[in-house]
């Protein structure tokens, strides 16, 4: 892997290329090597702000630093109870570590939650609180109750798009139209199981949003 890898880069030189990782990796390099390039940059900003913090990896988290001079007004959002992308190589500690890093850090904190019931905010605070590095928070919600949540475990995608397409079949049995269900799903690779266990049922669809 380390010949490939450094077989890739002679290519990419010798194509006057660079790839994503290299905009990052060679504009820290360039800032940490000349020093005049790097105050030109950090003169040109005033404010720098970054949002979802807390999926940004140790090379972001360092140009971020590069980009900071001493007049920059710096700030981050983020919620290290939402970080999920640590195996592609988000550090949570970027955001539990900030104001460490950073003097006069002033953190605000922004726990009203208008989006879920009460049921919902009240279970996934239950299972995030468990995690040993994080933020405390006291998130709560005007919000009404709320239905109870139902959780199913499937073995696989497939399984799991059968499940969704008897539910769905159930509801319908029960009087509810097909026109007030929705699934939801984070990617686009999901839709082909989904599509297939809804076509196996019967069931017309409409596919929104690419």
């Amino acid at each position: 892997l380390v010949e490939l890898y450094r077989d890739y880069q002679v290519r990419l030189k010798q194509a006057n290329a660079v790839d994503f990782g290299d905009l990052l990796l060679l504009t820290v390099r360039l800032f940490e090597e000349v020093p005049a390039v790097r105050q030109r940059w950090q003169e040109r900003f005033s404010y720098l702000l970054i949002d979802e913090f807390q999926d940004t990896n140790r090379v972001q988290y360092r140009l971020m630093q590069l980009l900071v001079g001493p007049a920059t007004n710096l700030c981050v959002v983020g919620d290290d109870d939402q970080s999920i992308y640590r195996w592609r190589g988000a550090e949570v500690a970027n955001i539990l570590g900030f104001d460490e890093d950073f003097a006069n850090v002033r953190i605000i904190r922004l726990e009203q939650n208008y989006r879920s019931s009460r049921t919902i905010l009240e279970a996934a605070t239950a299972v995030v609180e468990k995690n040993s590095a994080r933020r405390d928070k006291q998130l709560w919600t005007d919000n009404p109750q709320g239905e109870l949540l139902h959780v199913e475990a499937a073995p696989d995608d497939l399984d799991e798009a059968r499940f969704v397409a008897r539910e769905i079949v159930r509801l319908q049995q029960q009087g509810n139209s097909l026109r007030d269900m929705a699934v939801f799903y984070r990617t686009n690779a999901q839709s082909r199981a989904l599509e297939e266990a809804l076509r196996a049922q019967r069931l017309p669809y409409a596919m929104l949003g690419g």
